[in-house]
């Protein structure tokens, strides 16, 4: 019945706004009524919180640069993936590469950040939502490029060796917040919004990486 009462006012304020206007509303008085309505739209509801719909700098301004059809100029891009490489949080352990095996039940599961979730439950990373990663895999994503062989055309022939270590480094750094390389970036922010933890993050790594991984076979 709230929620009911909640979407009325909304529609009743965009109406208001309208017949209020002799001229045209303007796109920042429509974003800003529009952001309210939205949010007037949701509850919280289990672990799933309103506060899902709040947005950085970066998501306001890779989202209106979308809208508008144009890429973020260079200046912006940089300023961004600059801000995000700050808030890459390297493991507190020092240890970079997991189990590959875990990480291909983590690519697997698209388990996680529903409602009906308990806040103890582990968040499965749905990597083949979006890649291919084993080529014996069938279904998958191809919104982001294509992850088979990742390690083996990098020349990760071992993941201790200090040859590999940029190539480890950046990996863990994408999985964790992605848009410190690319500013618009649409993969999730995995270990930044939480989604991942630092174990997890460290399973994907090793899936990508590792000689031994199905990934580099």
């Amino acid at each position: 019945m709230k929620k009911h009462i909640k979407r009325t006012l909304g529609s009743a304020a965009l109406l208001a706004l309208l017949a209020a206007c002799s001229t045209q509303p303007s796109s920042v008085e429509i974003d800003k009524l529009t952001a309210e309505i939205v949010k007037a739209s949701f509850s919280d509801k289990g672990i799933v919180k309103v506060s899902r719909l709040e947005t950085d700098e970066a998501n306001k301004l890779c989202s209106a640069a979308e809208v508008a059809g144009k890429e973020l100029d260079d200046k912006t891009a940089k300023s961004i993936e600059a801000a995000n490489l700050k808030l890459i949080k390297w493991p507190s352990n020092g240890k970079f590469v997991g189990d590959w095996k875990e990480g291909e039940k983590l690519a697997q599961s698209g388990r996680g950040m529903t409602w009906t979730d308990l806040p103890t439950t582990l968040n499965g990373g749905n990597c083949y939502n979006c890649h291919q990663i084993d080529k014996k895999e069938l279904s998958f994503g191809t919104i982001g490029p294509s992850l088979y062989n990742y390690g083996k055309l990098r020349q990760v022939k071992d993941v201790a060796s200090a040859d590999s270590k940029a190539v480890i480094d950046y990996t863990w750094g994408k999985i964790w917040n992605s848009r410190a390389y690319n500013a618009c970036s649409s993969m999730p922010r995995a270990g930044h919004s939480g989604i991942m933890t630092e174990d997890q993050v460290a399973h994907l790594v090793a899936l990508l990486v590792d000689p031994k991984s199905p990934v580099n076979q």
